[in-house]
């Protein structure tokens, strides 16, 4: 296929490298142009404006948060002012359940399609071609982005036809791991100040009953504070606990633990984490019981 993508950061670099290895034409554009000469040596070709991206098959966006989206979809000369008639948006980022929405409707009415596709899987996922796909949309239109979905994930995941449901499943997911997160450093702290050795027990736990990669990844992370430089940051962390709570208080959904989450990446990042991984969190209770200094 013949492809733009917007968005070259930790998740979007090793994305496009997947595409360009599975024999796509990809298009890319980032705000700091030097993060696509990587990519511009393994055959991408680089955008000099948002538009350049959009006159292909499809277009991905794979940008931080909903203002990052909304700017290049919305601004003079965005995505929707310059994506052809019935080519697909594909938006790969973790957004809020509104915005898709909003999305969903501003490209019906220029006559364009949409797609929301975030992923689960960290950096090394996406270099790998690894990740987990969630996609909803118009059948149509998710079965026209298949070829890119496999060739940048290990499996996709159709999840209906509202795109904003794919990005409610996102939001939930992540939820669930900061959820894993803060238990494993709770956890980890009460063992911990007793002298028992975190990789040890950390060992016994992904043996036996707790052999779930994110068991694993994060487990280790925390054992052995591996913060930085960050697979995801906290900020992000911070901003998908405040898009789910959002998006529960729309649906009437109570989630007390979100909102603990929620209190838990504002302290980390109130004491200047918010360049940490987001599973610095799980440092927190450590510090709390006076094992760490902050």
């Amino acid at each position: 296929m013949k492809v733009g993508f917007i968005g070259l950061g930790n998740m979007g670099i090793g994305m496009v490298a997947s595409l360009l290895r599975a024999g796509h034409e990809v298009t890319v554009y980032n705000r700091t142009p030097s993060k696509a000469q990587g990519l511009v040596e393994q055959g991408a070709r680089a955008a000099a404006a948002v538009a350049d991206t959009c006159r292909g098959d499809a277009v991905v966006t794979m940008l931080a948060d909903d203002s990052a989206v909304e700017g290049v979809v919305f601004s003079e000369k965005g995505v929707i002012g310059s994506l052809g008639k019935g080519a697909i948006h594909v938006s790969m980022s973790t957004i809020s359940v509104a915005l898709a929405a909003r999305l969903t409707a501003a490209h019906a009415d220029a006559g364009q399609r949409f797609v929301a596709a975030p992923v689960f899987g960290r950096p090394e996922a996406a270099a790998a071609a690894k990740l987990f796909i969630v996609a909803a949309g118009a059948p149509d239109a998710v079965d026209a982005c298949l070829p890119l979905f496999e060739a940048m994930g290990q499996k996709t995941f159709p999840i209906g036809h509202q795109p904003k449901a794919a990005n409610l499943v996102k939001l939930s997911g992540n939820f669930l791991i900061a959820s894993v997160i803060e238990g494993l450093g709770e956890a980890m702290a009460l063992v911990g100040k007793a002298g028992v050795d975190r990789r040890q027990y950390l060992d016994l736990l992904t043996s036996t009953l707790f052999t779930a990669p994110v068991y694993k990844t994060y487990g280790g992370l925390i054992a052995e504070q591996r913060f930085e430089p960050p697979g995801f940051a906290a900020s992000l962390g911070h901003k998908d606990i405040r898009l789910t709570l959002a998006a529960a208080e729309t649906l009437r959904v109570p989630m007390p633990f979100a909102g603990v989450l929620h209190d838990r990446f504002l302290t980390l990042l109130a004491h200047g984490g918010e360049a940490l991984d987001w599973s610095a969190i799980g440092q927190l209770a450590a510090k709390d019981a006076g094992q760490e200094e902050p």
